[in-house]
């Protein structure tokens, strides 16, 4: 009997941008933590990677309110009112 061939993972490729004092930054504490910038990246940002893959909870929606919040006809919210 054959197994099955699984099917192979697609990857897409995130880059951006840090100040060399920031990649500094994150050299060191890479190495004092012994990992790698990637690694650490990826563990990151697993909370949005992972939870949010087929739907992104109502709680985290920004409503039609603070859509709203500034928009340049209206006037600013006083205080004194």
């Amino acid at each position: 009997m054959r197994k099955k061939k699984r099917k192979a993972i697609r990857y897409k490729t995130v880059t951006f941008k840090l100040s060399a004092k920031q990649m500094k930054s994150l050299k060191n504490y890479c190495r004092v933590r012994k990992t790698t910038p990637t690694k650490l990246i990826k563990k990151s940002i697993r909370n949005y990677t992972e939870h949010f893959a087929s739907e992104v909870p109502e709680k985290y929606q920004a409503t039609h309110n603070q859509l709203d919040l500034f928009k340049k006809d209206q006037e600013p919210p006083s205080m004194f009112d």
